[in-house]
């Protein structure tokens, strides 16, 4: 890693970019548009965000916000803990623990910066990791092991589609910083009675976990009043949901990725609860006018992505498809397993879902389990593919219902448990009627291949699928 990474603590870095883009928009609109001449690698994505008005505001505030808890938290007399996108922060907000989501900052490097995250990865193989892992950890994992991030506290983990590179990221950093180490399990199969007892057993066990190490008790009116946060967070989810399914759709395309990414840093807080509201508020406006959330007004196709999203620097993908008239309907991370959500309803499958009880202390640390349990990946990819509730049966249940033209695979190199199927997995959404596309890049890192070669071959396949003239 050169010297100059180390000479400042990265998130630190992070938080000011973050902050000052946050005031960008408090002068005129020609010293904002002047403005963004000066950050030339992070004006698209600031633009792309900040020009949906408020909901965009919002989540700007909300990354420096998230930044900032965890980076002071010790300074405050709190704790942070690392963590993954696939586990519900809303248990650590309820025991005065900030997370610090790996996933979630290796994004937010690589859209405020050019260079991404390519020595943080790199270094995490200096130092004995292997190569072959997922990116999207190790983006960020490098700085924390290099001494470049703030001092960790503990990593809180889960196997997330019970993916070996993700869990063996946590294991590492955990071993390699020498701080506390837990991780949640999921059984293979979802929706049965000995899986609920396992993942409620599972968590009761965290939870003493983070007691020992912290040194407070769980909080019982505290636990609450996140969880009643998370279930108007899900109602919000759901009837932004239910909305996309207009045509045209009325949510803008970076909707989907402030849904998720807010839910992550926020779920069960204030802060995300207002940026769902504000996003619920100008898609039903464009939805009461029967306009469409793309820039040039005019759907011409819909896109389902069955996984994850590519984090190119300045929101290039978004930009693709929002400049091509492409409806995105969001993908995986975006999903919401509660029993309120649309598609839930639509196919009834109540049983692979969850849905909320306040009546003790038992029933509210049944529906956290129950919860972190259907987060994604660890909802839809911890069993085979074509099992009942798993991949194929969620992807094709929302491409029917967003009536989605095609269906787009992008993950990792270190994606093993997708790659492994993911061909069988396209036979069968080909077989029901959706061309299915897969990217062969890396989401999180534009030297596996760049994001010119990967939307090269994106438009080759939309054009010879006759999709988009």
């Amino acid at each position: 890693m050169r010297p100059e990474l180390k000479e400042y603590k990265f998130d630190s870095m992070l938080l000011s970019t973050f902050t000052a883009a946050a005031k960008l928009r408090n002068g005129s609109e020609k010293e904002y548009r002047t403005m963004l001449k000066y950050i030339p690698y992070f004006n698209g994505t600031v633009t792309a965000v900040l020009d949906t008005g408020e909901p965009g505001q919002l989540f700007i505030e909300c990354i420096s916000k998230y930044l900032e808890n965890y980076i002071t938290a010790r300074e405050k007399g709190f704790h942070n803990a690392i963590t993954t996108f696939c586990f519900s922060p809303g248990i650590l907000y309820a025991m005065d623990v900030y997370p610090i989501c790996l996933e979630v900052l290796s994004v937010a490097q690589t859209f405020a910066y050019r260079r991404g995250t390519a020595e943080f990865l790199d270094f995490c193989n200096e130092v004995g990791y292997t190569e072959t892992s997922c990116s999207s950890q190790r983006g960020t994992l490098g700085a924390f092991l290099a001494g470049v991030g703030a001092d960790v506290d503990m990593v809180l983990t889960d196997t997330p589609g019970v993916c070996d590179t993700n869990a063996n990221a946590f294991a590492f950093a955990a071993a390699y910083l020498k701080v506390p180490f837990f991780s949640l399990d999921m059984p293979p199969v979802l929706s049965e009675a000995r899986s609920d007892e396992y993942h409620n057993s599972d968590f009761r066990a965290l939870i003493a976990f983070i007691e020992k190490h912290t040194g407070r008790k769980l909080d019982i009116d505290r636990l609450r009043t996140v969880l009643r946060e998370i279930e108007r967070q899900e109602e919000l989810v759901a009837e932004l949901e239910d909305l996309a399914r207009m045509v045209p759709n009325p949510l803008p395309v970076s909707f989907n990725l402030m849904v998720y990414a807010t839910r992550f840093l926020f779920s069960g807080m204030k802060e995300c609860t207002a940026v769902l509201e504000s996003m619920l508020r100008v898609a039903s406006d464009n939805a009461s006018r029967g306009a469409s959330g793309l820039s040039g007004g005019v759907e011409k196709m819909r896109a389902f992505f069955c996984y994850i999203d590519h984090y190119t620097n300045s929101l290039r993908l978004w930009d693709f498809l929002d400049r091509n008239g492409i409806c995105y309907q969001g993908n995986i991370l975006s999903r919401s397993w509660s029993n309120m959500a649309p598609h839930v309803k639509e196919y009834r499958t109540e049983a692979a879902a969850y849905s909320f009880d306040y009546g003790d202390l038992d029933a509210m640390i049944r529906t956290m389990a129950l919860h972190n349990s259907r987060m994604p990946m660890i909802k839809s990819i911890r069993g085979p593919y074509d099992a009942p509730d798993m991949w194929l049966q969620d992807t094709l249940s929302l491409a029917k219902m967003y009536s989605a033209d095609c269906i787009i695979y992008n993950g990792t190199p270190g994606c093993r448990n997708t790659w492994g199927m993911v061909k069988l997995f396209a036979r069968d959404t080909e077989k029901a009627g959706f061309p299915t596309f897969i990217m062969y890049g890396d989401a999180f890192d534009d030297r596996v291949e760049s994001w010119e070669a990967s939307q090269d071959r994106l438009e080759e396949f939309l054009r010879v699928r006759r999709l988009l003239v």
